[in-house]
């Protein structure tokens, strides 16, 4: 029988699915293991070769594990909300549900191919009203809850309702609005019911204000900062401005510190750390107060440099600063509102990577110094950002590089604050002189002169020592139909929750996936949509990361429809073990997820402080392009014919990608070249050989270079097994690499050979119950420790090296025993599922069992060399292999060398004049 990958990969594929291998049990004694991936968008373009690696590296790992003996849970799952399926809703008119369904139909199809060990019935979709109606009940819960800094944590908002009864505002220590009223009990039981929900809303987690957002007209929507990139929508390319809107979001800076703290207890790549780490930024400072008379204001500034208090020479806010219309002068009102509008087209990333381009616009006010009360002129630019600190910063020139190039260019003083500046040419910031031009502190050195001026600051009432996060408040909404509807209703203007009974809001019908003709979201076409019947529903849709905030969660009791997962569920797989995807979602789904989770253990739903333990980056397959060669003529147009890659240099040519499917080994197949386009019919080529080569370049996998391999194809060529194990095969987990076919007819070829290993020259099954040989022994325990030792450090590349090297080995030794080949293919099993499965039932064992089976125990003894097989010389020329025993002294050796019957044959009777032996490396006869 040959080894036919197609049909024995569908048998067992049916077999795991009727069957349900690898649904797990919560009614067992072995230990828990939670294994995920991040689950994919299912776009209409379906897998390439490169989105299954990690998907592969997760299920060796979980395989690997059930091996082991732990109880392990692998869901699958999909992030069904999202843009592109709106985009093609709009252009169609088909609803978004339906494009979804189609694609997630076809993303199945082609991850079932792979065979990947997932338990399908704990399948999620994010666009389910089953799962979303737990999105929206999450979303209840921040919308109810309040950070209290003193018991740091989330807590019920009715817990601060009943504190505003008892006390009023008077203790509560809450991450709140800047303009929180302070009252007594008296008087919070007197206000108005309109009154009490404006003032919640300045302590929910979940709130509205207005915010300055990244809006995108040609998109009808919010976008996150990490979707805009240079000024334009990621998606699209379509231009984005700086606009206030009313918005929901979600106060996720309470929670920084504990973010940053949380960081320092999970196994993650450390330059993801990093990044989180830069992105909540926490800085430890000052606040400083500077006055503006002409309107009873003060401008508040954060700044880890209130050291440099006496260099200040001019204030900067961001143009959106909400004091920025005040401030503004009547002559120079028509300059700031120019600045401003050119602002609005920029994005924040923009504005802070744009360091050269020196702009701004004075208002024609003026502050005051807290310190020495002398005028300071408050000038807009758009190095300041609304979002990061209070909008505001004090400049110093002498210190800072981007205050320096703007008071050169707009002539305003620089004032050296130190006894070691050098400011002739540019900002110097060092702390290490003393200080100068600076009353009070001059001649103190920067530990003695901070705590000096907070203490000065405070005194005054201009300041006070402060830790300061560069994260904003999460903007939680988005102006378009393919999201989940936020459960709020709105009473006199202000936000009202659904009953939990009336989950879910089911997303309505709409006559198109437009925003309105008045500019509403699209949800606004909606026809007699409101809560009951007369109050007006919340007409934005969350944002793209709500339902992957919280979906490990989900698998754990998908079909729960009283909670979002029983406690029995969550608290017997806690968090995840580990999780599997890409470093792109650092500051994104990482975040909020941590965030979220942190949020519903507070509230008492969990005990895991982290989500994810392990997590790692899998790096990228990038595509591997090929290029044919077009001649062009005198007047440099492209002729029909083509010049192989070696011969290029000879003509004048142009290169051109060709679609790499029909290349192999960079040989081109020039009949299909032919049909490849229309235009291709009638080419000729200039062979090298007899044969077209292709020239090569690593780029990116997309459809305009031809690049992208479908794994599909692969499979259908090589099967499944050897996808599996070229993936890996390919490079280290975590790095990029191209992806190159010309390597993995190899790959095929051993399994083939893994084949024969348990069948004769004829076809037949062929395996002995015979004791093994120490060598055989050998070879099997060397893999054991090897696949062991680099599945548990995420190796996976070098196993299928060794897999390759034992396999010959077997090969060479001639072995068939049960013994050795039982042992390997359980070892192989998590890399090669397929080919293991049919070999495990050929030896006569329960069908399906091998994925259960244990892991075999390496055994050391196996690897200690007793024998040893000698090259025998004579007369310094290699003759033959003699294998003897290492505790052999040299008598005892040059005795049975003589006496061995080749030996013999080849001495042809000469006299033997001495033997040269070298334990366990040569014997040579001289003769």
């Amino acid at each position: 029988m040959e080894y036919n990958h197609q049909s024995l990969e569908s048998k067992w594929q049916k077999f795991w699915a009727a069957h349900g291998t690898f649904q797990p049990s919560e009614s067992t004694e072995k230990p828990k293991y939670y294994v995920l991936d991040m689950f994919p968008y299912p776009s209409g373009a379906g897998l390439h070769v490169g989105h299954p690696l990690g998907y592969i590296a997760s299920d060796i790992f979980a395989r690997y594990k059930r091996l082991k003996g732990f109880n392990v849970l692998h869901p699958m799952g999909y992030d069904s909300f999202g843009l592109p399926a709106e985009q093609y809703a709009i252009q169609t008119g088909q609803h978004p549900a339906i494009t979804t369904e189609v694609n997630i139909n076809r993303y199945r199809e082609q991850l079932d191919n792979i065979g990947f060990s997932y338990d399908w019935s704990r399948e999620v979709r994010t666009s389910d009203a089953a799962y979303y109606k737990w999105t929206q009940w999450i979303f209840m819960q921040l919308f109810d809850a309040w950070y209290n800094k003193a018991s740091d944590k989330a807590e019920p908002i009715a817990a601060l309702v009943e504190h505003f009864d008892i006390n009023g505002s008077e203790g509560v220590d809450a991450v709140a609005d800047d303009d929180i009223a302070v009252f007594t009990a008296a008087a919070w039981q007197q206000f108005s019911e309109e009154e009490k929900q404006k003032e919640l809303l300045k302590y929910r987690l979940a709130y509205l204000r207005e915010s300055t957002v990244n809006w995108c007209a040609a998109l009808g929507t919010v976008l996150a900062n990490d979707e805009v990139i240079n000024g334009v929508s990621e998606r699209g390319g379509y231009p984005v401005e700086q606009k206030k809107m009313m918005q929901w979001s979600m106060r996720i800076t309470a929670y920084a510190d504990r973010l940053l703290r949380g960081l320092e207890t999970i196994d993650w790549p450390e330059p993801l750390i990093e990044m989180q780490r830069n992105w909540i930024g926490k800085s430890v400072g000052a606040s400083v107060k500077f006055a503006v008379p002409q309107i009873n204001q003060d401008i508040e500034v954060f700044t880890t440099r209130v050291d440099t208090i006496y260099g200040v020479s001019f204030i900067v806010l961001a143009p959106e600063h909400e004091l920025v219309e005040t401030l503004t002068t009547d002559s120079q009102r028509a300059e700031i509102e120019s600045y401003k509008d050119r602002t609005a087209k920029k994005s924040e990333l923009d504005r802070m990577a744009d360091t050269k381009t020196v702009s701004g616009a004075f208002t024609g006010s003026f502050a005051k110094h807290p310190l020495t009360g002398e005028d300071v002129q408050i000038w807009i630019a758009d190095y300041v950002l609304a979002s990061y600190g209070t909008g505001a910063v004090m400049a110093v020139p002498s210190g800072d590089q981007r205050d320096y190039l703007f008071a050169k260019f707009f002539n305003l003083p620089i004032i050296p604050i130190s006894d070691t500046q050098e400011v002739d040419d540019a900002a110097d910031p060092n702390k290490n002189g003393r200080y100068i031009n600076s009353d009070f502190i001059n001649g103190l050195t920067y530990q003695q002169a901070v705590p000096a001026l907070i203490d000065r600051l405070v005194e005054s009432k201009r300041g006070k020592a402060k830790v300061n996060f560069r994260m904003r408040d999460a903007i939680f909404g988005r102006q378009r139909y393919w999201g989940e509807p936020v459960p709020v209703y709105f009473k006199n203007g202000l936000p009202y929750l659904l009953k939990e009974d009336e989950l879910p809001l089911l997303l309505p019908e709409v006559d198109k996936y437009l925003p309105t003709e008045s500019g509403e979201p699209p949800l606004g076409r909606a026809e007699n949509w409101k809560y009951n019947d007369q109050y007006e529903y919340e007409l934005s849709t969350m944002p793209g990361w709500a339902g992957s905030s919280w979906y490990w969660f989900r698998y754990m009791d998908p079909n729960n429809d009283g909670a979002f997962a029983s406690p029995n569920s969550v608290s017997y797989w806690k968090a995840v073990d580990l999780y599997i995807g890409g470093s792109e979602h650092a500051t994104g789904h990482l975040l909020y997820s941590r965030f979220w989770n942190k949020v519903l253990k507070d509230l008492g739903y969990h005990n895991e402080e982290e989500p994810f333990k392990k997590l790692i980056n899998q790096g990228m397959i990038q595509g591997r392009s090929n290029f044919v060669y077009r001649v062009l003529d005198a007047e440099g147009k492209g002729t029909n014919l083509f010049v192989s890659y070696g011969l290029k240099d000879q003509y004048n040519t142009i290169p051109l990608h060709v679609d790499v499917n029909i290349v192999y080994n960079d040989v081109l197949d020039t009949d299909k070249f032919k049909s490849f386009r229309p235009d291709f019919a009638d080419a000729e080529f200039v062979l090298e050989n007899g044969k077209y080569i292709c020239g090569s370049e690593v780029e990116k996998m997309s459809k305009s270079k031809f690049n992208v391999v479908n794994p599909d194809d692969i499979i259908e060529s090589y099967g499944a097994d050897t996808l599996r194990l070229y993936e890996m095969f390919l490079g280290p987990l975590e790095q990029s690499k191209p992806w190159n076919t010309n390597g993995i007819e190899g790959v095929y070829k051993f399994l083939r050979k893994l084949w024969r290993l348990f069948h004769d020259a004829d076809g037949n099954f062929a395996v002995t119950d015979a004791e093994p040989t120490k060598a055989e022994y050998k070879a099997l325990h060397k893999i054991i420790k090897k696949v062991e030792d680099d599945v548990e450090r995420f190796s996976f590349n070098t196993s299928v090296s060794a897999f390759m090297i034992c396999v010959n080995e077997l090969t060479e030794l001639k072995c068939n025993k049960r013994a050795i080949l039982q042992d390997l293919i359980i070892v192989l099993q998590p890399y090669a599922p397929h080919i293991t499965e049919e070999l495990w039932a050929l030896l006569g064992n329960e069908q399906g069992a091998i994925s259960y089976a244990s892991y075999p125990v390496f055994n050391a003894d196996y690897l200690i060399e007793s024998e040893f097989a000698y090259p025998v010389s004579i007369n310094g020329k290699m003759k033959m292999n003699l294998a003897l025993s290492l505790d052999l002294d040299q008598k005892t050796v040059e005795s049975l060398v003589l006496e061995n019957a080749d030996v013999q044959r080849f001495l042809e009777t000469k006299p033997v004049k001495k033997i040269i032996f070298v334990k366990g490396k040569i014997i040579n006869i001289v003769i």
